[in-house]
């Protein structure tokens, strides 16, 4: 057998990491508040995606947590307006504001809604050097009408891996959600209730666990490489 060639030609070893947990001695050192922006994507009168968010609002709330739920009432589709539009402002300044999110969808036509996905729509990648989403948490879940289904938390985890959130492993998928809730929109004990509790717990455990190390977390070898070389070609810039 022959011998592991361990050179690394193509590393700038200036750059390259070797991860240890010394690097994550700062965990724990924030004493405020997590903070935490909930999304939801129904409009109507009665919504069960709003009500379940506010549900895991009082949760969050009761666990020492800091909420906002942002209204999408007046949002406007994405590329229609000015980023200075007064909802957009509000949307984004909350998702800066935020350490964990929460996004949760009604099933419509098996697919998240289009309300939902505006609201993610106008979070950038990007604002300026500031990445809204990167490192932060984010926990998922959806409302069916029907039988249970899992389509709309699919698709919110592959935007929440776009947007390069920390995505917990649980879920909450409440089927024939009309049934779930009673006159004044409180959930109803269930099995589907201690889920979303066991959600927003293991929500508040990741973002305590990760808020404070965040950007050690999502930093990555080909992206400070690219910022080198943007660098050095700034400096070494003849004329301007």
């Amino acid at each position: 057998m022959s011998i592991l060639d361990l050179s690394l030609p193509n590393i700038d070893q200036a750059l390259f990491d070797s991860p240890t947990g010394g690097r994550f001695a700062g965990v724990g050192t924030s004493s405020h508040a997590p903070r935490f922006l909930l999304l939801y994507g129904s409009l109507r009168d009665r919504s069960y995606s709003k009500l379940l968010t506010l549900e895991a609002a009082r949760l969050l709330i009761a666990m020492g947590g800091e909420v906002r739920v942002f209204d999408p009432a007046g949002l406007p589709l994405p590329d229609s307006a000015p980023e200075t539009h007064p909802k957009v402002q509000e949307l984004r300044d909350a998702a800066a504001w935020a350490e964990g999110m929460v996004w949760t969808s009604p099933e419509r036509h098996g697919a998240m809604t289009g309300i939902m996905k505006a609201q993610i729509d106008w979070i950038p990648l990007n604002i300026g050097a500031v990445r809204p989403t990167q490192g932060k948490t984010l926990a998922v879940m959806q409302v069916s009408g029907g039988s249970q289904s899992f389509n709309a938390v699919n698709q919110l985890r592959v935007l929440g891996r776009w947007m390069r959130m920390i995505t917990i492993p649980n879920q909450s998928s409440v089927a024939k959600a009309f049934l779930e809730f009673d006159d004044a929109g409180r959930m109803k004990p269930s099995a589907y209730y201690e889920r979303l509790v066991d959600v927003m717990e293991e929500l508040m455990k990741f973002t305590l666990l990760t808020r404070d190390v965040a950007p050690y977390l999502v930093s990555r070898y080909s992206e400070r490489q690219e910022n080198a070389e943007a660098l050095s070609k700034r400096v070494n810039q003849r004329s301007i």
